[in-house]
């Protein structure tokens, strides 16, 4: 093998362990010894565990971004999110091993993390649309980012569920979540206020 056919080699596996195992469950010593090789070759190529995880990270993470991104391209806002929830559902569907590693070591509700930072920066790609949005039909387009957060949330969760779920299809899940996120946007109170009583 040359050597950058050797390193995809030892990526396979490694993405392969950590989806089954995790990052604490995987051996640089299992590494090496799935790929068939001895363990100074996989710390020749990547420095040790921690180095073969952050490019496998790395990968799945510029992946699905840009599966999520390369979505948001213009037409009706509900078109938007639907193309939204099925790239990440297709995402989940085509590359279950990469978005296993992704929540499994970094969940949704942590603060910090690869898969929240992920779903930052897709927040941030649904925030632009929706501040345009929230601008033309009067609403405060500084409440943008809460709704862009909540949305994305929203699906990302969805998304951890359906991994192992699978039921409904993938297709029925997106219409389900659109159904929910856009009959609830297009009623949106203009200042929204709380009906519970509360005992002071």
């Amino acid at each position: 093998m040359t050597g950058a056919e050797r390193r995809q080699q030892l990526l396979d596996v490694a993405r392969s362990l950590f989806a089954e195992k995790g990052f604490d469950g995987t051996s640089i010593e299992e590494i090496a010894n799935r790929a068939n090789v001895s363990k100074p070759v996989v710390y020749e190529h990547f420095g040790g565990k921690e180095g073969i995880y952050a490019v496998v990270v790395d990968r799945e993470t510029r992946l699905l971004l840009d599966r999520m991104v390369s979505t948001l391209h213009g037409g009706h806002p509900r078109e938007l999110l639907e193309q939204a929830a099925v790239a990440l559902l297709s995402y989940v569907e085509d590359c279950h091993d990469g978005f296993r590693i992704l929540v499994r070591d970094s969940p949704v509700a942590s603060s910090t993390g690869t898969f929240s930072t992920l779903l930052n920066d897709i927040a941030s790609q649904v925030e632009y649309v929706l501040a345009h949005e929230f601008d033309s039909r009067g609403y405060d387009d500084k409440l943008a980012p809460l709704y862009a957060q909540a949305l994305v949330g929203m699906v990302a969760l969805t998304g951890q569920w359906w991994l192992d779920a699978r039921k409904p299809k993938r297709d029925e899940v997106a219409a389900h979540l659109v159904n929910l996120a856009w009959n609830g946007l297009s009623n949106l109170e203009h200042k929204p206020k709380l009906r519970l009583r509360r005992n002071q």
